[in-house]
């Protein structure tokens, strides 16, 4: 399909993201500090909180609805002759990253910073040749398409490594380092870690302050993971930097991360806090964070989990936190039931309400010493969201 149209992704200067939790926040950091030193900068990402045109971005705009309508006709176009000359099915996915491909080329920005949709290997970004890899972390979510083991989903995102092109990850995992370094090697890729002996946090409250390498750094996003997020961007812009790839000072930096906001990631609105954890590393680094936060405060919860996801794990991590558990439903195709949630919960305090909005609307009714925590789910809480703006 890329053939096709000429392959428009070879003509881009990309960023390639991938990892199971804080892809889509790393993302972020990275387009804020570019953005901060004057260069212009598109971002590709899934799924939507707030609407379909945020996955694909120039800047800080959206892709217009006529923008997207344009491409749309394009891929339709294409959509079609790939069938007729070779018997292949374009996915929905597929159509969306050439969208992105056709649309990035033809506004011929600075930098492009791609964010792997499932895995990496096999993901449909990966025909990018990007100029430096970055791998998040690493933890159990689309076993079915990634593989049962902890160096199997690694492996799969380490797919993402090119030839000579450096890779730098956040994954701190003894079990992995020597599977990281030499599929690195392999691929003649310097390999950059980020340490935790590097990241020394000073303060948690609204605004996180931080030290990587000995220079301090301030971010606005909450949780505890999020120092770490914004360390990979830190040390992906220095990587470049050395390579002469950019040129980013030190201010841009700093002030590229204080800037940054991602929608749905430990957001609040009062004492309601939406936050998009969907699998089992999502929901640790959840439980680190409530617990630094809000210390004292009596957490109530409102979670929906996919069908397809590991919830019995996920909520055995929720209920080692929190005082009440509400389990609920909303009307999407893969969402699972509130009886079958309800079922596999040990929680002492548990109930379960078959709409999620009724739900919520009853639960935000809270005491000065209490939270709701919503989670669950990135489509339940862009629902949730909409609501609650």
């Amino acid at each position: 399909a890329c053939r096709e149209l000429g392959n428009p992704q070879d003509n881009l200067n990309i960023i390639h993201i991938a990892g199971t939790n804080g892809k889509g926040s790393t993302v972020s950091y990275l387009k804020h500090i570019l953005l901060e030193q004057g260069y212009s900068v598109g971002t590709f990402t899934s799924p939507y909180i707030v609407n379909f045109n945020e996955r694909i971005t120039e800047n800080h705009n959206d892709i217009t609805d006529d923008d997207l309508l344009n491409y749309i006709n394009k891929v339709y176009t294409l959509y079609f002759k790939v069938l007729d000359k070779y018997d292949e099915i374009i996915t929905f996915f597929e159509l969306v990253t050439l969208i992105s491909f056709m649309y990035f080329n033809d506004k011929k920005l600075d930098y492009i910073i791609y964010e792997v949709g499932l895995g990496g290997k096999l993901d449909a970004t990966n025909v990018v040749k990007p100029i430096i890899t970055g791998i998040t972390s690493i933890s159990f979510d689309h076993m079915a398409t990634l593989g049962n083991t902890i160096e199997e989903i690694a492996l799969n995102k380490l797919g993402i490594v090119k030839v000579g092109i450096p890779l730098v990850t956040s994954v701190i995992n003894d079990e992995l380092t020597d599977l990281f370094v030499e599929y690195a090697k392999k691929f003649n890729s310097e390999l950059t870690f980020i340490e935790s002996k590097n990241i020394e946090v000073n303060e948690f409250s609204s605004n996180t302050t931080f030290k990587y390498k000995g220079i301090e750094y301030t971010i606005s996003m909450l949780g505890t993971h999020q120092v770490v997020n914004a360390s990979l961007a830190i040390e992906i812009i220095n990587q470049l930097n050395k390579l002469k790839k950019t040129d980013v000072s030190l201010s841009n930096i700093r002030m590229g991360l204080f800037n940054t906001f991602w929608p749905g990631r430990l957001e609040m609105f009062g004492n309601v806090v939406i936050d998009g954890a969907h699998n089992v590393g999502g929901m640790e680094a959840l439980k680190d964070s409530v617990k630094t936060l809000f210390k004292g405060k009596y957490i109530k919860a409102l979670y929906t989990s996919m069908a397809d996801k590991e919830y019995f794990d996920i909520i055995q991590v929720l209920e080692s936190f929190v005082d009440e558990i509400h389990f609920t439903e909303f009307d999407y195709p893969r969402c699972e039931t509130a009886d079958n949630l309800y079922d596999v919960s040990n929680h002492p305090k548990k109930f379960k309400h078959y709409d999620a909005i009724t739900a919520l609307n009853e639960l935000k009714k809270l005491k000065k010493n209490e939270i709701l925590l919503v989670a669950g789910s990135l489509y339940f809480i862009s629902l949730i969201r909409k609501n609650l703006k």
